[in-house]
C-alpha cells in the first residue's frame, strides 16, 4: 500500500534505515550500548546539532524531541500511527486499553522507547487472542469480582397463593359479622347509629340496605319507633310551677357598676373573668355602656371572641339590647351554635309567604318579620327528596291561626303559649287552651326537666340537628349543629338533650333537620348547610323568629 512508501526514517550513523528490525534484535544492541546518558537532551542541545545540519527527513525534531522523550512528556497520542505502521502494530491489534501506561512506565529511556518501535511484538498473537476475548468482569467492592445475579426466586405455589387467600376472606367476613350481629355495646351502638343515619335519610337508605340484612335493619327501625311510643303520654305540667328567678353567678361585684351588674345578671352564662379580660383587650366595645355591648364574631369566616361560657363554650356574640347570647358548641362527630334568647316574649312561628306553593328560607321570613333570629321550624312533605317547603308536614299554628293536620301517634307537638312558656304534648292530643304558636315533630328530648332520651332508646343516628327549649329561667335556647360535612358529621338527639339539659332546660324538643336544620342572625347564616349548593338551607313552610328592639 502507498501508505508504506514514504521514505526509510534513519536513526542516525548507528542506526541505518535498510536496518530492519530482525536484522538488529535486542541483544545485538542491548541497552548499555545506546545508554541515555550517551544522548541526553543538555548533549545534544537543538544549536549543536542544528535542523539545518539534520534535515527534518534524517531526524526530524519533532519526531525526536527532547521534551517529547520523557514518558510523561510522549503520551501515546505522540506516537502517531505513521511511525508506527498499521501492519507492525495494526490498531485493531494492539488497542490503547491493551497497551496500559503501565507496561511503558516513566523510567525507561528513550533508547528503549526506540527499540520497542523497531522490535516486532512477540506477543502480536497473544494479544489477537486477547482481543477476541470478552471483556473481564467489572470488580466489584474492594476490588473483587461482581457476583453473578442470583435467578429469580420460583413463584410461590398456587396451594400457598390460595391459604393466603381463605385466610383473608376469613377475616374480613368475621369483622363482618361481628359488626353486623355482636351485641358488644360499643359496636352496637355504632351500627344502630350506621343503620337510623341510613334510613332516616332517603336518598342514602342504599347504604345501609345494601351491606346490611333487613332482619338487623327492622330490629333497629322497631326500637326507634318503641321510643317514640315510650313517650305517649308524656307532656309538659310546669305551668303549675313558677319559673325561677336568675341566679347570678357573681360573688364579688367590687369595684362594679350598677350597669355591669345587670350586665353579668342577665347573662349569667358568661365567665366573668374572660369577659373582662376581652373589655380590657377591646374597651371600644364599651362605647355605648354596658347595656348595649354588640359583640358579633359569629360569621362563618369569624374566628369568634376569647370571652367563654361557665361551661367553656367559646362565645360568638353578646348582643345586650336584644338580650342574645351564642355560643360554639363542638363534640367528637359535631359542630355548631348554641343561641341563647333571653326574652320569650319575641319569639313567635311565622309562615312563608308563599305557603301552600313553596316555602321560603328562614331568613327570608325572618327578615319579613323584623327578627334578629330566624331558625327552622315545621317539616314538609319531601317525596325523594325534592320538596320545595310549600306543603306542610304535620299541624302548625302562626300567631293564632292553624295549618295542615296533626301528625298522630308517636309524634310530639311543641306549643307556645301567653305565659311565654314552652310545653311539649302528643300530636294527637287537643291543642292546648293559649297557645299562640306550635310545631309537630320527633321525639321530645325533655319534659319538666327530666330527659326522656338515650342512648338505648334510640334516635342515636347522626345528622344535622335543630332543636328548640327552654330553661328553667325562661330563657329560649336553640341548638344547631352541621352535618353530614368533612368538618362535621352530624349529631344524635341523645348527645342534642345532654347540651340543652347542661343550659337547664327545663322543655326541649327536636325539629326537623337535615339540609332544613339552618339558622340566621341580623342577615347572615352562622351554620353551614349539609348541602353546600344550599348555602341558605332548604326553602321551609315556617320558621321561628325572635324580633329585635
Amino acid at each position: 500500500m502507498k501508505l508504506f512508501s514514504a521514505p526509510p526514517r534513519p536513526t542516525g550513523a548507528q542506526r541505518p534505515a535498510s536496518d530492519t528490525a530482525q536484522q538488529r534484535p535486542t541483544q545485538q544492541r542491548p541497552t548499555q550500548q545506546r545508554p541515555t546518558q550517551q544522548r541526553p537532551a543538555q548533549q545534544r542541545p537543538a544549536q549543536q546539532r542544528p535542523a539545518q545540519q539534520r534535515p527534518a527527513q534524517q531526524r526530524p525534531a519533532q519526531q525526536r524531541p527532547a521534551q517529547q522523550r520523557p514518558a510523561q512528556q510522549r503520551p501515546a497520542q505522540q506516537r502517531p500511527a505513521q511511525q508506527r505502521p498499521a501492519q507492525q502494530r495494526p490498531a485493531q491489534q494492539h488497542p490503547a486499553q491493551q497497551r496500559p501506561a503501565q507496561q511503558r512506565p516513566a523510567q525507561r529511556s528513550a533508547s528503549q522507547w526506540t527499540d520497542d518501535t523497531a522490535r516486532p511484538r512477540r506477543s502480536a498473537p497473544d494479544d489477537r487472542r486477547r482481543v477476541q476475548q470478552p471483556a473481564p468482569a467489572p470488580a466489584g467492592k474492594h476490588g473483587r469480582k461482581a457476583k453473578k445475579a442470583k435467578k429469580p426466586k420460583k413463584k410461590k405455589s398456587l396451594g400457598r397463593r390460595l391459604l393466603i387467600l381463605f385466610l383473608v376472606l376469613a377475616i374480613l367476613a368475621g369483622l363482618y359479622l361481628t359488626a353486623v350481629y355482636s351485641d358488644i355495646p360499643f359496636i352496637a351502638k355504632w351500627r344502630t347509629a350506621y343503620i337510623q343515619t341510613a334510613m332516616n335519610t332517603l336518598s342514602h337508605q342504599w347504604l345501609a340496605t345494601a351491606f346490611i340484612p333487613r332482619s338487623v335493619i327492622d330490629k333497629v327501625i322497631a326500637e326507634m319507633e318503641a321510643a317514640r311510643e315510650a313517650q305517649i303520654g308524656v307532656n309538659s305540667e310546669w305551668d303549675e310551677e313558677e319559673i325561677e328567678s336568675r341566679n347570678p353567678t357573681l360573688t364579688d361585684t367590687k369595684g362594679m357598676s350598677k350597669e355591669e351588674i345587670a350586665f353579668y345578671n342577665l347573662f349569667w352564662e358568661v365567665d366573668v373573668p374572660s369577659m373582662q379580660a376581652y373589655i380590657k383587650e377591646h374597651p371600644d366595645a364599651l362605647a355605648a355602656g354596658w347595656s348595649r355591648i354588640n359583640i358579633d364574631k359569629s360569621a362563618l369566616t369569624d374566628n369568634g371572641t376569647s370571652i367563654r361560657t361557665i361551661q367553656g363554650e367559646q362565645v360568638l356574640a353578646i348582643d345586650a339590647q336584644n338580650e342574645i347570647m351564642i355560643a360554639r358548641v363542638k363534640g367528637s362527630t359535631y359542630r355548631g351554635v348554641l343561641v341563647i334568647m333571653k326574652d320569650p316574649s319575641r319569639l313567635s312561628l311565622q309562615a312563608a309567604s308563599t305557603l301552600g306553593s313553596v316555602g321560603q328560607v328562614c331568613g327570608k321570613i325572618a327578615e319579613a318579620h323584623g327578627g334578629v333570629i330566624g331558625m327552622t321550624g315545621s317539616g314538609f312533605i319531601d317525596p325523594g327528596g325534592t320538596g320545595n317547603g310549600g306543603t306542610l308536614a304535620g299541624y302548625a299554628m302562626c300567631n293564632g291561626k292553624s295549618y295542615g293536620g296533626h301528625m298522630g301517634y308517636g309524634y310530639k307537638r311543641l306549643e307556645l303559649h301567653e305565659d311565654n312558656r314552652i310545653y311539649i304534648r302528643d300530636s294527637d292530643s287537643e291543642v292546648s287552651p293559649g297557645t299562640t304558636d306550635a310545631v309537630e315533630f320527633s321525639p321530645a328530648m325533655i319534659i319538666d326537666g327530666e330527659t326522656v332520651v338515650n342512648a338505648r332508646s334510640g334516635f342515636s343516628d347522626l345528622q344535622p340537628r335543630a332543636c328548640l327549649g327552654q330553661s328553667k329561667y325562661g330563657e329560649i335556647i336553640a341548638l344547631l349543629v352541621e352535618g353530614r360535612l368533612a368538618t362535621s358529621v352530624g349529631i344524635s338527639v341523645p348527645d342534642c338533650a345532654a347540651i340543652m339539659a347542661k343550659h337547664d332546660c327545663m322543655q326541649a324538643m327536636n325539629l326537623d333537620g337535615g339540609t332544613s336544620a339552618m339558622i340566621w342572625y341580623k342577615g347572615k347564616y352562622i351554620m353551614r348547610s349539609s348541602n353546600p349548593a344550599l348555602t341558605a338551607g332548604r326553602t321551609l313552610p315556617n320558621a321561628f323568629v325572635y324580633a329585635g328592639k
